[in-house]
């Protein structure tokens, strides 16, 4: 039976997808923690992975679930995603949190209002989605919602892995160099890095070096140059798409912004997720040549096993077509979760 080619799904990372995965990461230009264009700080991730998907775990600990988008009549590796089970279980997560401080002098008759940055470790213990990266040929067609909505599927089907919380940084914003303004007005001035040195360092070491030197004192942001203080709390403009994805499935952004590059850090509640809030389960009771319903993003499989992927489901989640059921895999007696896409 001929696989369809426009069927892609959601699976997590092999081995010997690295050299792939590696092509993906030096298409990003900087600023992708999670995603460094380095193959020894990629395989430590894939193994993290594996051995994440291997564990048997009830509660969140310190996982990382890395996930491939693949065509699946081609094997073709056009996209990442990650999920992390639990942030600050090594050391502190730190972002920064923009404050107002309100003060009134009635000498001058005046109030005024002193924008500041406090620095905080107050996700600890969330989980967070990141790494989402979609090769640049494939950003049309529903591809990059089929890749960031699947991890919210995988959350469903494995919640006791995850806790209540759920959070997303986004790169802030850089010029064509790949420096930092936000950066290179605060955080060079007490790491003597430049951006892209300082992002390559917390990639391939992680950011204990944050906690060792950056100052415990408020950060008056009037202090700091102007493009510093425009990009606080302002995605990078090859990610505003994701924001809008994430502000769809229920994320806010409660002024907590990125100690690197200023970008913004937005959260959930997992529960109230939209991917997650309006899933449902069913079983595949049969298989036809076709199927006339609405596109349903459709998951199975456990740990391992897991794939994400969008088709037509009949008979009120029942009924799949035969020819995307045998490509992947399933058929009658298989257990899935669907929702909306």
């Amino acid at each position: 039976m001929t696989v369809p080619d426009d069927l892609w799904r959601v699976r997590p990372a092999h081995r010997g997808d690295l050299p792939a995965i590696l092509d993906l990461a030096r298409l990003t230009g900087g600023g992708f923690t999670n995603l460094p264009p380095d193959e020894g700080a990629l395989a430590r991730r894939l193994d993290w992975s594996l051995a994440s998907f291997a564990l048997a775990a009830d509660a969140p600990h310190n996982e990382l679930y890395l996930l491939v988008l693949e065509q699946v009549a081609t094997g073709r590796i056009a996209g990442t995603g990650m999920i992390f089970s639990r942030v600050g279980s090594d050391w502190p997560f730190y972002s920064y949190k923009i404050c107002t401080l309100k003060q009134t002098s009635r000498e001058l008759g005046r109030n005024f209002s002193i924008q500041f940055l406090s620095l905080t470790s107050d996700f600890d213990g969330a989980s967070e989605v990141g790494g989402l990266f979609l090769h640049p040929d494939c950003r049309s067609g529903g591809l990059g919602r089929l890749l960031a909505r699947a991890r919210y599927l995988f959350i469903a089907r494995h919640r006791a892995r995850f806790g209540s919380r759920l959070i997303a940084e986004l790169r802030g914003q850089m010029d064509d160099e790949g420096n930092s303004p936000f950066w290179d007005a605060l955080g060079r001035q007490f790491f003597g890095l430049s951006f892209p040195q300082a992002d390559a360092f917390n990639a391939l070491n992680g950011n204990q070096f944050i906690a060792d030197l950056m100052p415990r004192h408020p950060i008056y942001t009037a202090l700091l140059p102007e493009a510093a203080r425009a990009a606080i709390g302002q995605p990078h403009a090859k990610g505003r798409a994701a924001l809008a994805m994430l502000e769809a499935e229920g994320f806010r952004f409660d002024n907590y912004v990125d100690i690197f590059d200023g970008g913004p850090t937005v959260n959930a509640e997992i529960d109230q997720l939209k991917s997650v809030r309006t899933a449902r389960d069913s079983c595949i009771a049969a298989l036809a040549p076709a199927i006339a319903a609405p596109q349903r993003l459709i998951a199975c499989g456990q740990l391992g096993d897991f794939q994400a992927f969008a088709a037509p489901l009949g008979d009120d989640g029942t009924r799949l077509a035969a020819a995307t059921a045998a490509a992947l895999g399933i058929g009658p007696g298989t257990r899935i979760t669907h929702v909306d896409y």
